[in-house]
């Protein structure tokens, strides 16, 4: 299978503790707080969805500390 093709799974870390409104706005990714911390989890389709998961966090003035993929 090519390395490209299909979803891959992601680690996003932003500071603080997201309320569920806020979390509300990262439909399909699985989210657990972690000593202050937000560690949002899932799989995204391409690096478009990707990249708008992350315009989405700096919209909402959050802080992003860490992006894994796994």
């Amino acid at each position: 299978m090519d390395e490209h093709c299909g979803p891959k799974r992601y680690v996003i870390r932003v500071r603080g503790v997201l309320s569920e409104t806020l979390l509300a706005a990262f439909p399909g990714l699985r989210a657990r707080a972690d000593r202050g911390e937000t560690v949002l989890a899932g799989a995204l389709p391409d690096q478009a969805a990707l990249h708008g998961v992350l315009a989405e966090i700096e919209a909402l003035g959050l802080e992003l500390l860490e992006v894994r993929r796994s």
